[in-house]
């Protein structure tokens, strides 16, 4: 089974830089997207074979995500069901799968001067919950950009970025409390000593020199590792300043 998350940066823009091929040519049984920036009838996208489903934001040309799954879901759920402060931007979809939870999110950004990381942090505690209570049902797949680097290994300069939004001591806290919780990052732990990036800045030739951040994950509940079978992240695939990332369970 192969699962695929991209921030896309913009669905349409991404369309016209060889999203659809990479979508056949992948074939994977759930691909999520992130910031797709899209209100409903804006793009006309319904790949035959698979079930697709939209969380949009409402602020228009805003953040949002999408699930297009093969197999239908027993159930789908949009946001975290809690607190409507947190259920503006479309940025988090939930698939019942029937054997674990699939979950798509897009975790919201500090941003330059770390104005909205108290906010952030106050959505990751909810997401946290969110997601412990979904483990306490059933195993838990989660995917997404979490916008954090969660260790010096996750980003090229390490030592600049400090303090920077996605490598902030508060960021890079909560997801320490969501892997201590019971969950994994399987890319690191299938690569433990891997340096590899996931999202690149579009100034200063970042992507061709790669210095690039990993904020962009596949985790899964610490019980459901031993049904990973590799960690995929599509270095090579253009269209976003994000790279996907895959996941391929036994």
């Amino acid at each position: 089974m192969k699962l695929i998350s991209w921030n896309v940066n913009g669905l349409r823009a991404c369309m016209g830089k060889g999203f659809e091929d990479f979508f056949r040519a992948e074939d994977a049984d759930i691909l999520a997207l992130q910031e797709t920036k899209l209100q409903e009838g804006q793009i006309d996208f319904a790949p035959e074979g698979y079930h697709c489903y939209w969380n949009y934001a409402v602020k228009k040309g805003y953040s949002g995500t999408a699930v297009f799954t093969k197999k239908e879901p027993l159930s789908v759920f949009y946001g975290m069901g809690g607190d409507e402060e947190f259920e503006q931007e479309g940025r988090v979809i939930t698939l019942d799968m029937g054997e674990f939870y699939f979950v798509t999110v897009y975790t919201p950004n500090a941003q330059r001067e770390l104005t909205r990381l108290e906010y952030r942090c106050r959505w990751e505690d909810a997401f946290r919950a969110y997601l412990m209570k979904l483990d306490a049902e059933k195993p838990v797949v989660v995917c997404g950009d979490m916008n954090v680097a969660h260790e010096e290994i996750d980003l090229k300069n390490a030592r600049s970025n400090r303090g920077n939004a996605g490598f902030t001591d508060e960021e890079r806290e909560k997801m320490t409390a969501l892997l201590s919780a019971g969950f994994a990052d399987t890319f690191r732990e299938v690569y433990p000593e891997k340096a590899a990036y996931t999202w690149w800045s579009y100034m200063f030739k970042a992507r061709e020199k790669d210095v690039g951040w990993r904020i962009d994950y596949f985790l899964v509940s610490r019980r459901f590792m031993e049904r990973v079978d590799d960690a995929l992240i599509y270095k090579e695939i253009m269209g976003s300043d994000h790279c996907p990332v895959g996941l391929v369970l036994k």
